[in-house]
């Protein structure tokens, strides 16, 4: 049986932040809140790897284009024999 769930005095930025993050996830307050909750007791990630990488171009992160480059560096840092 479905049990309602209140919380109080919840804080205007927060309440802010829960709102935008409902509008991306197309998703009404309370529908983002539900699956919030599932999230937090079923363990399941928070983001999608699309997300993730969405998040990261947004802030404008800079990650490794190519792991050969990386490889190449830590070869080339080693003593020679």
């Amino acid at each position: 049986m479905p049990v309602t769930l209140s919380i109080k005095n919840a804080p205007d930025d927060v309440v802010n932040r829960l709102k935008d993050r409902a509008r991306r996830h197309h998703r009404s307050l309370q529908g983002e809140l539900l699956s919030i909750i599932e999230e937090a007791v079923n363990g399941a990630p928070t983001l999608s790897a699309g997300e993730v990488l969405a998040e990261v171009r947004r802030l404008g992160l800079k990650t490794p284009a190519d792991s050969s480059a990386i490889i190449r560096a830590d070869r080339d840092a080693r003593p020679r024999r």
